[in-house]
């Protein structure tokens, strides 16, 4: 009798030694609790680390929630890559808006571009997107290719069509860069970051040329 008051004493006063009980979440706060952690391992060891297990594991979180809200591996591969590209779209619109079209908030839009597909892990989540076959799901890019062509900002007066493989071009240079990038300019006996300086170096000339001729009236 004695052992059975003990246990439930311990039951009732809770055992120091056994684990928190997990907390249940809303489902979008537990979604994103799974992709905050998936990208925190992007960014560490690249798209390779996204493993089932793992990613459930530094969640804190069983395989069968991840699967619950994300389908598989893939999908929480796909939902990171769309989280980031509304992250990275939103801090351009917000940049352009508070620039108020300038060229300075341009460039700073451009800076953030190239700075999410190298630091953030983007370009290389791209490329394996690309390479199993789930990019063409990302659906999201081309609303935020609309939102930031709609935006105008610097480049207002310059027709759709030519916004558009403006922004296209950055796009296909910092992934460019991303992946690349410092391979290429230690192969070539620069400092890792030399590409990625040439880069934005056309770029911006671009950028400049093009409001510059605005402003003429061209």
């Amino acid at each position: 009798m004695a052992v059975v008051d003990k246990i439930v004493n311990k039951e009732l006063d809770g055992d120091p030694a056994a684990p928190p009980p997990r907390r249940r979440r809303a489902p979008e706060a537990a979604r994103d609790n799974i992709l905050e952690a998936a990208e925190t391992m992007l960014i560490a060891d690249g798209p390779q680390s996204l493993k089932l297990a793992d990613v459930a594991r530094a969640a804190g979180v069983s395989n069968a929630s991840v699967l619950h809200h994300f389908g598989s591996i893939a999908g929480v591969q796909t939902a990171l890559m769309e989280h980031m590209v509304r992250a990275l779209t939103d801090r351009v619109l917000a940049i352009t808006r508070q620039g108020g079209g300038s060229l300075q908030s341009a460039e700073a839009g451009l800076i953030a571009l190239f700075d999410a597909f190298e630091t953030r892990g983007a370009a290389r989540l791209a490329a394996w997107l690309e390479l199993t076959g789930e990019a063409r799901r990302l659906t999201v890019a081309r609303v935020a290719v609309r939102e930031v062509i709609e935006a105008g900002g610097a480049f207002a007066q310059v027709s759709p069509e030519e916004r558009e493989a403006f922004i296209l071009a950055c796009i296909a240079t910092a992934l460019g860069v991303g992946l690349l990038g410092p391979t290429l300019s230690e192969l070539l006996g620069k400092p890792p970051a030399r590409a990625r300086e040439a880069a934005l170096s056309m770029l911006l000339e671009r950028q400049r040329h093009a409001i510059g001729r605005i402003s003429d009236g061209v």
